[in-house]
């Protein structure tokens, strides 16, 4: 699920029924604006004075949807049930309670109830049903228009079925029909600004976010007191920034305008409730606004009652503005503890993951200002197993939503900046392993591939005495398996035919593949798997025209090919190796000595 499925799912707008009192508007009114807090203060009035109107309770119920409490909202549908068994209304609502649970099964159940003695007016089920599927943690779109569709056939006037239909389309990413259907609506009422601001949002949907803006802006001055248009400029901003490309300052000036956009939002909705709070820190963790978050979090800790969310945010926190990663660790911990399991979202888990692997991850000792120590911190058995489960954490994140890879990669290549290479390898690995996402497939692999052949390298010298003989065997195989793993990811480089990745990898992943082959190899009796890596590395700089810039490289590779010759005694093959080392290096001391012990 995405970051914005995840904040918007929640927000959720509705009319069913066709009711005559005032107050029950009243109450409808609230929703469409999404001043909840009101809404929900006349359905509870509503429901005490109205104890059989089954209506009242479906509405009630949304209210709780929309503060992410579904177990409550199905006690609240189901009161209206045993109320008022006429109103198969609320059947809908625990349909809606199970797809927040994923339980499609069972949704669809309670759905069939909902519709099972229809008349041919009526279509408020199969309108809801349809919101249902759209606004669910893991939407249907194809499902939501079947039942739309259905509403739409028995009912041409009521606004809000054109309005969902919008929503449907848009989520199919079929923007011109969600654009059609908002103008449908509009036909059926011009007044409707839900409709206006469903046509800007297909607008930011096509990435011009400057017109979206204008467009949404031209509303808000139109209609001053709608309160979601204000919501979705705070959407709109802060999808902008998460525009590829976009600098830190631009993500920075966008996002900040939009929690002021959200602010707004809030001051016109009037709602000051508890929930509404709660609400703007899911506004704050989405935008990645961790210093409004801090205060935000800092007043909901004071309430003893908080919903457990309040832990989600105190660990995100710890772990962006304190870097106290045990803290973050504790407080993510106590999140999963006393949260529904249902109310998680895939951010929880990588923070978790990411949590997990930096209070586990040691760091090498000061070394001072002049140190130029670059060893690798040393880590426990225990260390490595929790930054393993971390790593599984943070795997189970993306599963969930693809675009937590791009903040997974970032974590790796800090890892592997921070020398930390293990942790940065199956880091790498793991945003290796999406195969589909070519945004961070080749550097993935590219620094999988280095990161294991640096860890071969180091275990390989660790395994052998100052003679160069094996005195761990252990710790040779680990080594042999690494640099393995090494030559299997700088392949990817190797044989695709991305051209960007090649120029911007190729001579070194073959470098590094031709030094992990050498290392895995005995240099006294040499099976030589290295000389083609090597050979191949000296025909791509030379096709690529690259001498003078991978002199070094040429250095190298001619060098260990000619001792390969030379250990296996084809002399000549093993001379002229050796000689197009000195016409890149004439004073090469070293390949002067084996042309001198030639002759």
């Amino acid at each position: 699920m995405t970051n914005s499925k995840l904040l918007f799912s929640l927000l959720l707008a509705g009319s069913v029924g066709t009711v005559s009192a005032q107050s029950l508007k009243d109450a409808r009114a609230a929703i469409e604006a999404e001043n909840y807090g009101k809404a929900k203060t006349i359905l509870q009035q509503l429901v005490t004075k109205q104890p059989k109107n089954g209506d009242n309770y479906f509405y009630l119920g949304q209210i709780y949807l929309v503060n992410d409490r579904a177990d409550s909202a199905a006690a609240i549908f189901n009161q209206g049930l045993a109320a008022d068994p006429k109103a198969t209304i609320n059947n809908v609502g625990l349909g809606y309670v199970d797809l927040m649970k994923k339980d499609k099964a069972s949704a669809e159940s309670k759905f069939a109830l909902a519709t099972a003695k229809l008349g041919k007016k009526d279509y408020e089920p199969l309108l809801e049903i349809g919101r249902a599927y759209i606004k669910t943690p893991e939407p249907d779109y194809a499902k939501a228009l079947e039942y739309l569709t259905q509403a739409k056939e028995k009912n041409k006037k009521d606004v809000a079925i054109p309005i969902a239909l919008g929503d449907a389309y848009r989520g199919l990413k079929e923007g011109s029909l969600a654009y059609t259907s908002y103008g449908e609506a509009t036909d059926i009422d011009p007044n409707s600004v839900q409709a206006k601001v469903g046509q800007a949002v297909i607008v930011r949907g096509a990435q011009a976010f400057d017109e979206a803006i204008t467009q949404l802006e031209a509303i808000a001055a139109e209609t001053p007191a709608y309160a979601p248009t204000y919501r979705e400029l705070a959407e709109t901003y802060n999808q902008w920034s998460r525009l590829p490309g976009t600098s830190d300052e631009k993500y920075v000036e966008l996002n900040k305008k939009g929690v002021e956009q959200y602010k707004k939002y809030l001051e016109v909705a009037g709602d000051n409730s508890l929930e509404a709070k709660i609400r703007y820190a899911d506004f704050l963790v989405y935008a990645r606004q961790y210093d409004d978050l801090k205060v935000v979090s800092e007043e909901l800790a004071k309430n003893p009652s908080v919903d457990p969310k309040i832990y989600r945010y105190l660990g995100y926190i710890a772990f962006q503005k304190a870097k106290d990663y045990p803290k973050a660790l504790e407080y993510l911990n106590q999140m999963f503890s006393k949260m529904e399991k249902d109310r998680v979202i895939p951010l929880d888990y990588m923070y978790l993951g990411m949590s997990e692997i930096a209070a586990n991850s040691p760091k090498p000792a000061a070394g001072g200002a002049d140190s130029t120590a670059t060893a690798a911190p040393v880590l426990t058995a225990e260390n490595t197993a929790n930054i393993q489960k971390g790593i599984a954490d943070i795997k189970k994140a993306i599963d969930l939503d693809k675009e937590l890879l791009g903040e997974t990669a970032e974590l790796a290549f800090a890892k592997y900046q921070e020398q930390e290479l293990q942790t940065a390898a199956s880091l790498f690995e793991l945003v290796a392993s999406y195969k589909d996402n070519k945004t961070y497939l080749f550097d993935a692999n590219y620094y999988a591939g280095e990161a294991y052949y640096q860890i071969g390298a180091k275990e390989d010298a660790a395994s052998k005495n100052e003679e160069q003989v094996v005195v761990n065997q252990e710790l040779r195989d680990k080594a042999l398996a690494n640099l393995q793993k090494s030559q299997t990811f700088l392949s990817v480089i190797e044989t695709t035919d991305n051209k960007e990745a090649q120029d911007k990898y190729l001579i070194n992943a073959l470098y590094y593949k031709a030094f992990a082959a050498l290392t895995a190899d005995n240099l006294e009796q040499p099976k030589g798997d290295f000389v083609a890596p090597f050979q191949k590395l000296i025909d791509t700089i030379n096709q690529r025209g690259a001498q003078e810039k991978n002199k070094n490289y040429l250095v190298d590779a001619n060098t260990y090919i000619g001792l390969y010759y030379y250990v296996k005694q084809d002399l000549p093959k093993a001379k002229e190796s050796f000689q197009k080392v000195l016409a890149i290096d004439p004073t090469n001391e070293a390949v002067q000595g084996y042309l001198g012990a030639l002759k």
